[in-house]
């Protein structure tokens, strides 16, 4: 059993879904404090050949909540402004139509939490291209909250029966190998490898939201992105 544990971002980068796909089981991390100017509600797109960030407006977000706690801000019109950036940004992207038909259900979706919107739109990207990693959050199962840290993370693989965990690459200085080893579980860290695709006539932008990499490359092709990590 290999299992990697995040917290929930909308839309993030595809180095995200390398994640997921390398993985039996995927938790997601959403009974941990909200991190502002994080990428929970936040991205970038391509715009005018640059990155571009969007963020998705929340109510009274702050470092004193959990993640699961924290709730869209609902009066602001930030579905029609993103799908408006999203439409005159990428309508002559090669996939545009069922991309665009995909982002545009998951924005429109009517729930209370970014959380709820995250981890949604995780799995229908996910099925959308054929990832079938089980997707939990960690806010319904494992009652640790009072571990922290590394002591956390163990104690989640143990739960799982995990002899694998696989963390972001920028973990390497907060987890201990020795120490998952002494439990019995292999730890690798994911570094995703930039693998330039065609972005109209522009030079390429690496490490843009999903929705570049689903743009320019569809299914098919996302898939041969996913490839692009090493393990260390």
């Amino acid at each position: 059993m290999t299992i990697a544990i995040m917290q929930p971002y909308i839309f993030p980068y595809i180095g995200y879904f390398q994640l997921i796909d390398a993985v039996d089981k995927f938790i997601i991390y959403d009974d941990v404090n909200f991190i502002n100017k994080g990428w929970i509600n936040r991205n970038n797109l391509l715009v005018g050949g640059k990155a571009h960030l969007f963020t998705i407006p929340l109510k009274d977000a702050s470092q004193n909540k959990l993640i699961f706690e924290v709730e869209l801000a609902k009066h602001e019109q930030w579905q029609k402004k993103l799908l408006k950036t999203i439409q005159q940004s990428y309508q002559k992207a090669p996939c545009y139509q069922k991309v665009f038909e995909l982002i545009e259900e998951i924005v429109n979706l009517e729930v209370d939490s970014i959380n709820e919107l995250s981890i949604y739109a995780l799995k229908k990207t996910c099925a959308y291209l054929g990832i079938g990693t089980e997707i939990v959050p960690s806010s319904a199962i494992y009652n640790n909250k009072h571990l922290k840290g590394q002591d956390r993370i163990l104690d989640i693989c143990k739960q799982e029966q995990a002899n694998h965990y696989i963390n972001p690459i920028g973990g390497v200085e907060l987890y201990d190998k020795g120490k998952f080893e002494n439990e019995g579980i292999r730890l690798d860290f994911i570094k995703s490898i930039s693998s330039p695709y065609p972005q109209f006539k522009n030079a390429f932008v690496p490490w843009l939201s999903v929705i570049d990499v689903l743009m320019f490359n569809g299914p098919d092709g996302f898939r041969k992105q996913l490839e692009a990590y090493e393990l260390i």
